[in-house]
């Protein structure tokens, strides 16, 4: 069982810290463990609960009325307002309670429906690719079950694999080229496995070089490929003075072509990037990029 604080309960729910005080003391609304210098700390229950609440305060319920429902009253009620085609921040929390269940039907219900009414890649840009910023919130805090983090992501890296071989091959030999790839101490590759799908839907021919590439080894390939552009993923820890200087190295051996860099640790990067390089938000962002080249 994970154990969360109140801030990491803020960033996840988005209730604010004074709020989630104020509904324990008045509802009831959950009670969390507190240590002997009474400082909270909050369950896989409590978190589900909260980012179930959340939902139905979101949608105009008062908590009065929330704190009054069964647990089976408050699933329900759940069922009744959240629409896969609008409420894209509820079907957010919904699959990060189904990632602390360990719970693959409702998983793949939430994604199922949300992909037969906004489609694949929309889902994508409204669903996976947030809900993936959620998870890192959670790893960073150190409040993730590595077993949950690892039974999710192989889900949606099987969907993204599955998704990416189900269209069509790019023949077009005036197709502009990119080619991913991961640091040689990454592997979180959902965000990398994101861009090869954008990349390939919309006519690019892609290398995918996945997982912990050696530098050198990416420097051999892409002289044999002659790639017309680089995207790369930092969401392991890594010092700001190694992440620069893995980037500048990039910069100064590509310095013809375009680098686009992602990850919640690229997000932190406080220091200029060369010409080459674009630091990339979200796969949105990323789509936009690549299609202004």
């Amino acid at each position: 069982m994970s154990s969360y604080s109140i801030k990491d309960l803020e960033r996840l729910t988005g209730i604010k810290a004074h709020t989630l005080r104020i509904w324990e003391k008045r509802y009831n609304i959950v009670d969390p463990c507190r240590s002997d210098s009474n400082i909270r700390s909050y369950c896989d229950e409590d978190l589900k609960k909260l980012l179930n609440i959340s939902i139905l305060n979101r949608h105009g319920m008062k908590i009065s009325l929330i704190a009054d429902l069964s647990l089976k009253q408050l699933n329900q009620k759940i069922m009744d307002v959240v629409r896969p085609e609008s409420d894209y921040q509820s079907q957010i929390e919904s699959l990060v309670v189904a990632m602390i269940e360990l719970n693959e039907e409702r998983f793949d219900k939430i994604l199922n429906n949300l992909i037969i009414k906004i489609g694949f890649e929309d889902t994508l840009y409204y669903a996976i690719y947030p809900f993936f910023e959620k998870i890192g919130i959670l790893w960073q805090t150190g409040s993730i079950n590595p077993a949950q983090e690892h039974f999710i992501s192989n889900l949606i890296r099987m969907k993204l694999c599955v998704a990416v071989d189900s269209l069509p091959a790019v023949t077009d030999p005036n197709a502009k080229k990119i080619m991913l790839f991961l640091p040689e101490w990454e592997l979180h590759e959902i965000g990398l496995l994101t861009y090869y799908y954008i990349g390939k839907k919309h006519g690019f021919k892609v290398y995918y070089l996945g997982q912990n590439v050696p530098i050198n080894d990416l420097f051999s390939v892409a002289e044999t490929v002659k790639p017309d552009m680089f995207a790369t993923y930092f969401i392991s820890a890594i010092a700001q003075p190694e992440m620069k200087a893995y980037i500048d190295q990039l910069a100064a051996h590509f310095s013809a072509q375009q680098i686009y860099v992602s990850g919640m640790q690229a997000a932190t990067l406080k220091c200029s990037l060369p010409a080459n390089v674009t630091l990339t938000a979200s796969a949105k962002v990323f789509k936009q990029s690549i299609l202004n080249f």
